[in-house]
């Protein structure tokens, strides 16, 4: 006899049985805060056949609860070799109410050396990590002129030149307020919403990150905004570079962030190492 042909009342108990699981089988949700180093993995989001921190996570998540009944959700993807300081992944935990101390601390010890948790709190159904309203702080860490010792690589960009850096603080103004950031969204289309607004932008020397290998001078590019497309820090960045050597003047600045009608298409996407998210701050 086929399953279809089976009679009414084993349909009954099919169905029954389905609606009692679903009835048990209750998911819970927590907020994770983490920072990683990002020099040795493929960006966050997990690839085929490469190492990214989504995947490095869910490893050690998995192992930890000893099962896969769990998703993650990211408060934002980062590409290769960019890092985090401070940034948040919703955890989606089916059927198990979990003892946030043990896991924390278990989750941390299996972790790798370059990621770390810093918090754990539960949410509800209600929180949604992606349309919450918040604000991300990036920052951009450069040397210049002379080549710097090799351990800074994971966390600066080298440019072996000299730059007007007072020039390119007056740029990193011009981005400040409601634009179109076309020229800043790398591959937009038709259907990509460019408009948006920074909130802050500023070049200065770098009073916040220091070690007895790094140069005596740095300087650090902080950005802040309530969200970013892809690679918009770099293409910031980049152009800002190419003010500081004489290639572009400011009025070339100001005709990117025109509105549609003159859109420029930006190539200078610097390089990732030097840059992280700094923070998340949910309003």
């Amino acid at each position: 006899m086929l399953f279809y042909e089976y009679p009414k009342i084993l349909w009954f108990v099919f169905y029954r049985v389905v609606f009692l699981f679903s009835m048990f089988s209750k998911r819970f949700y927590y907020l994770i805060e983490l920072q990683y180093l990002g020099f040795r993995y493929h960006g966050w989001q997990k690839q085929p056949d490469v190492n990214t921190v989504q995947r490095m996570l869910e490893r050690t998540i998995a192992y930890v609860l000893q099962h896969k009944k769990f998703k993650t959700l990211s408060v934002g993807r980062t590409d290769a070799m960019v890092s985090a300081r401070q940034t948040y992944v919703e955890l989606f935990v089916e059927g198990e109410l979990l003892d946030l101390d043990a896991f924390f601390l278990e989750f941390n010890l299996n972790l790798p050396p370059d990621i770390r948790g810093l918090s754990i709190k539960e949410t509800n159904k209600d929180f949604n990590i992606i349309q919450h309203p918040k604000v991300k702080e990036y920052q951009y860490l450069f040397a210049i002129k002379e080549k710097f010792h090799p351990f800074c690589a994971p966390f600066m960009v080298n440019i072996q030149e000299d730059l007007d850096i007072e020039l390119m603080k007056q740029g990193a103004m011009l981005f400040v307020g409601e634009q179109d950031f076309w020229s800043y969204a790398h591959r937009a289309n038709e259907k990509t919403q460019t408009e948006g607004e920074i909130l802050s932008c500023v070049l200065e020397e770098n009073t916040v990150y220091q070690a007895n290998f790094f140069p005596e001078i740095s300087y650090l590019l902080t950005v802040r905004g309530s969200g970013f497309k892809r690679n918009q820090i770099r293409l910031l960045m980049g152009v800002l570079i190419d003010l500081g050597r004489g290639k572009v003047d400011l009025e070339f600045i100001k005709k990117t962030l025109q509105p549609k009608e003159n859109r420029i298409k930006l190539e200078h996407i610097a390089q990732a190492s030097g840059l992280f998210l700094n923070k998340v701050i949910f309003k």
